[in-house]
Order: structure tokens, then C-alpha cells, then sequence
């Protein structure tokens, strides 16, 4: 049996990155020559638009395994509907349908366990199982927290992303309160970071220089914004062990639109080296927690 580890990927909020940061890793994971698992657990099904799957025409998803716990809906595992993806990701496909499920959850004692109970069928077959939670405060955010040995929180920078932080937080002290699970957040990632290293105008070389020479010094305004987000930043890395910075990158919108992860249309881009440098961080905790266990 392999060894197996289990990333879930965080935030209440929409619009965060985590169904971008869950499908680059795996990316990069995947060029690396694991094998991986990417679950969606989010009912919007961006993650399985991303690696290039079209919800509609699925037979089977995410709602279906779910709604095999209750009586009088047919038995379905984990691999009956795992289907593969061009990128050589294998993919547990979401659908609309999933909103459907969350309600009949709230009636079962065991419903936080249900992710981690099904997911253990495929153990023996990936390196690495991926969880894209949705941007909510529901069952399937708990469920893929309690299925994950890590957790990565990717947190936008916008005005809220501070608060965001605080309600996770009240999630992880929830989940370790009332069923025993110690839950934390190895890693955060801040997404579409833009101004502090001029990073954000995804341009280089001349096109860069002439923007030096030819543009105005910063407004007043983009001076505050600019003294925001290294006082956001400054936070974050007072609450995370490690925090990486994805600048906001054109690469990442024509990666979607192709259906493959970033490693495999834009891997030089100024975000495609920090979703590698990403995956290779988190290849060294698991080596390190593997030797600690």
C-alpha cells in the first residue's frame, strides 16, 4: 500500500484561489511523477471545469457517493467515479447537484467522517489526494479539513482576507472542540498579489523598463494600498509557518481557459515558479512528517 497524503485547500470566501492553488500543486505534483487524486467537493465544479471536464456530461460525481449513504439511493465508491484528465490528473468530479446533498447531511451523527471513510478505498492507488472545498462554512469544508493530513489556506488580498483568517480559525477551534480533530494550517498562500515588486504587471525586459521610465511615480492612494498589503502580509506571517506570494499573473486565466494546471501551459510563468516552489515545499513537510510518524 502507498503511502498516501491528503492536502485540503481553505477559505470561506470565494474568489480566494483555492480551486487554482488545489489544481497547479497537483500540477506540479503530477510532473514530479506522483500520482493524483484531485476531489471536488464544491458544487460551483470549478476545479473539474479546470482540468477540462465538462459537469454536464458526467454519469456519476461527487453527489452520487455522498447520497450513497442514505437509504434508498444506489451504492456508489469513490472509484466509480473518479474519471481521468488530460493533464494526467485523475479527477472525483463535482456537479450542481451537490447543493442538494448538504441538508441530508445535518441528519447523520457521522456526517464530518463521510470524505475521509470513502477516500480510504483509493489508498493503496495515489501519492497524493487534493481537496477543493467550497467557499462556504458547510459540511463538505469540514469534511475535506477532516479528511487532510494538511491544510493550505489560500487567503486574496482584499479588505475581508484578515477576517477570513479569524473565521477559519473559529472553524479549526469548532472541528478540535467537538470531534477531538486537531486541525491546522501548514501553509497560506495570497493569491493575485499585485504592486510590492512590480511582479503583478506580469511583463519583463524592456516592457518593464519602459514603464520605469515613462510612468508616473505612485498616486497617493496606490501608496496607502501599497502600505496595506505589506501590513496584511506582515499578519499573515505572524499566523503561518510558511506563506508564499502568487503574483497576479495573466498565465493563470489562459491556463484555466485551456483546462490544465499552470505546470502544464505556463510553467516559467512568474506564477507558474511559485506554485512549483509551492509544491516543493509541501513534498519536504511530507517527507518530514513521514519521518516523524
Amino acid at each position: 500500500m502507498l503511502d498516501i497524503t491528503i492536502v485540503a485547500f481553505a477559505h470561506h470566501k470565494g474568489g480566494t484561489g483555492k480551486t487554482t492553488s488545489c489544481l497547479n500543486v497537483a500540477g506540479y505534483l503530477q510532473k514530479n511523477g506522483k500520482s493524483v487524486l484531485v476531489v471536488d467537493c464544491d458544487p460551483q465544479a470549478n476545479a473539474t471545469t479546470g482540468l477540462g471536464v465538462n459537469p454536464n456530461t458526467l454519469e456519476l460525481s461527487m453527489y452520487d457517493l455522498f447520497m450513497s449513504t442514505f437509504e434508498g439511493f444506489p451504492d456508489v465508491v469513490i472509484n466509480d467515479i473518479i474519471v481521468p484528465t488530460a493533464s494526467g490528473i485523475d479527477l472525483a468530479p463535482a456537479t450542481l447537484d451537490l447543493v442538494g446533498v448538504e441538508p441530508y447531511l445535518y441528519g447523520i451523527e457521522d456526517r464530518a467522517g463521510l470524505l475521509k471513510a470513502a477516500l480510504a478505498r483509493v489508498r493503496g492507488t495515489y501519492d497524493f489526494i487534493l481537496i477543493d472545498t467550497p467557499p462556504s462554512m458547510g459540511q463538505f469544508v469540514i469534511n475535506g479539513l477532516i479528511a487532510a493530513d494538511h491544510t493550505i489556506v489560500t487567503l486574496d488580498p482584499g479588505t475581508f482576507a484578515l477576517k477570513g483568517m479569524e473565521a477559519l480559525s473559529t472553524v479549526f477551534g469548532d472541528i478540535r472542540e467537538m470531534l477531538g480533530e486537531d486541525v491546522t494550517a501548514d501553509f497560506a498562500i495570497l493569491t493575485r498579489w499585485k504592486g510590492l515588486d512590480e511582479r503583478a504587471a506580469g511583463t519583463g525586459g524592456l516592457a518593464l523598463f519602459l514603464k520605469r521610465i515613462f510612468s508616473p511615480g505612485p498616486s497617493a492612494e496606490e501608496g496607502r494600498e501599497r502600505e496595506r498589503l505589506k501590513t496584511f502580509e506582515a499578519e499573515v506571517r505572524k499566523a503561518f509557518k510558511q506563506v508564499f506570494i502568487v503574483p497576479y499573473s495573466p498565465a493563470i486565466y489562459e491556463t484555466q481557459q485551456q483546462g490544465l494546471p499552470i505546470s502544464h501551459y505556463a510553467p516559467e510563468s512568474d506564477a507558474g515558479r511559485e506554485y512549483r516552489a509551492i509544491t516543493t515545499a509541501l513534498l519536504e513537510l511530507d517527507e518530514k512528517h513521514e519521518k516523524d510518524v
